[in-house]
């Protein structure tokens, strides 16, 4: 048996079985993931009289990640990166706790918990790039750009330095900071960068016509 979030299915083969269900303590984890802005509901998947084929897609450009959790092991995830997993795999909302990570870390409070035993898969936006940290190593990043990390990693914020920077360097206010010991995934294209690319292109209504333009987070699914 494997689960997904409604929707998350591609195309499945005619001996496997849905069942929509809340798991993670029914009620308390549809609230769960309500807050997160995740569905409430999560679908499972299970093969009848043999073996049998299900699939799941990402809906944004970029990678599917797997991981292979260990008993109790640990991941940390961008909102919306989980994909599947196998049914031992207990998926769990995170929140940072500290105030300027939550407020500037661009993902706000919020993240994806991932627990073993068992395989899960991720996706995470445009290419990815996996660094493993040395105790005390620490990577300066771009916020949008960190979508998952070990828990032994700590994730911080630090405001960018320097006027001219501030004003003229384009990377805005803040900095990820991210301190080994552990492993970090970062992407190249997360999903609002991508938004605001493609909004410069989009036509616009004139003032004077009052016309119709289009949403930009309604065109990639956003709220």
């Amino acid at each position: 048996t494997v689960y997904s979030e409604s929707g998350g299915m591609a195309w499945m083969s005619g001996n496997i079985a849905m069942q929509t269900t809340g798991r993670g303590g029914a009620l308390g984890g549809m609230f769960k993931r309500a807050i997160s802005g995740e569905s409430m509901f999560l679908v499972e998947y299970t093969s009848q009289g043999g073996k049998g084929i299900v699939s799941f897609a990402s809906d944004f450009p970029g990678k599917i990640v797997p991981l292979n959790l260990a008993g109790g092991q640990q991941m940390i995830a961008q909102k919306q990166a989980f994909l599947c997993a196998e049914k031992t795999v207990q998926m769990d909302i995170h929140f940072r706790k500290k105030l300027g990570a939550g407020f500037f870390g661009g993902e706000g409070f919020i993240m994806q918990k991932l627990t073993g035993p068992g395989m899960a898969f991720v996706c995470l936006d445009g290419e990815i790039m996996e660094y493993t940290l040395a105790p005390g190593q620490v990577l300066k990043v771009d916020t949008g750009h960190v979508a998952m990390y070990e828990p032994t990693v700590t994730f911080d914020i630090e405001m960018m330095r320097g006027f001219r920077n501030i004003l003229f360097g384009g990377e805005g206010l803040f900095l990820a900071t991210l301190q080994g010991p552990g492993r970090v995934w970062l992407q190249t294209m997360p999903t609002m960068n991508l938004a605001k690319a493609i909004a410069e292109y989009l036509p616009r209504p004139s003032s004077s016509s009052g016309g119709s333009g289009i949403d930009i987070g309604n065109l990639l699914g956003g709220s």
